[in-house]
């Protein structure tokens, strides 16, 4: 059915990856449930893990996310000891999300869940699939979309 744009809803691009991450995000969170973490805290524990201490502006980029977004994800991280606010390295007056040990014990734990949603995500979508998938989202991604 188009629209008065011409436009059907089943050919809008924006409606098809918003769809598929959600499908996606809930299939990644039912691993993730058993350890407390959503797929998109995984996300930012794995990066403080990878990237170390980041202050909230290069971590919201790094997930090209909105800062209140990932505020309100980091929120339940740092009551449940995951993550802390450290003052920053070279700005004294900045403050930087980084690991606690505790957080560094949940990941390592998170992980296992998370290959088994990987390896239930390539099987069912093709392990080759999904890596052509992950490139083109990746390129998406990376490229600044003319307005």
């Amino acid at each position: 059915m188009k629209t008065r744009s011409g436009i059907a809803p089943t050919e809008c691009h924006c409606l098809a990856v918003r769809q598929a991450a959600r499908h996606v995000t809930q299939f990644y969170d039912r691993f993730m449930a058993p350890l407390g973490l959503r797929s998109t805290q995984y996300s930012v524990l794995s990066i403080l893990r990878r990237a170390g201490p980041l202050s909230i502006n290069a971590l919201a980029a790094e997930l090209v996310m909105d800062r209140t977004t990932l505020g309100r994800n980091i929120r339940p991280l740092q009551r449940d000891g995951l993550v802390s606010a450290v003052v920053g390295r070279e700005d004294r007056r900045s403050r930087q999300l980084q690991l606690t040990a505790r957080g560094r014990a949940r990941i390592a734990q998170a992980r296992k869940a998370w290959t088994k949603a990987q390896a239930g995500f390539e099987t069912t979508f093709g392990k080759g699939r999904a890596g052509v998938l992950r490139s083109m989202l990746r390129s998406v991604s990376e490229r600044e979309l003319a307005t």
